[in-house]
């Protein structure tokens, strides 16, 4: 998922957008855990995530810092904000005995 998300909307105030968009983000990536892996036993769904203001100045982060950037954007005033959040099959780390 790459998206442009409006920060400022006309017909909700900027927290309320933010609560949505942190929803949108928690729906999408639990579509995603759903979908069958290659291995199950030994792989799980990890995220690739960037953050900014535009997707040229988006810095790689991990899925949960996204909540608090997010809250951080209304604080700064952004009008918009882009989401990056990519989902691959990574292999579990071998476990020693």
């Amino acid at each position: 998922m790459q998206k442009v998300f409006q920060i400022e909307q006309e017909r909700l105030k900027p927290d309320r957008a933010v609560d949505a968009i942190k929803h949108e983000l928690r729906k999408y990536v639990k579509r995603e855990k759903k979908k069958e892996l290659p291995n199950k036993a030994t792989m799980y769904w990890d995220f690739d995530c960037k953050f900014g203001k535009t997707a040229e100045l988006a810095n790689a982060c991990t899925f949960e810092e996204i909540s608090a950037q997010l809250n951080s954007v209304v604080k700064e005033g952004w009008k918009a904000c882009y989401i990056e959040v990519m989902a691959k099959a990574v292999n579990k780390p071998v476990k020693e005995s």
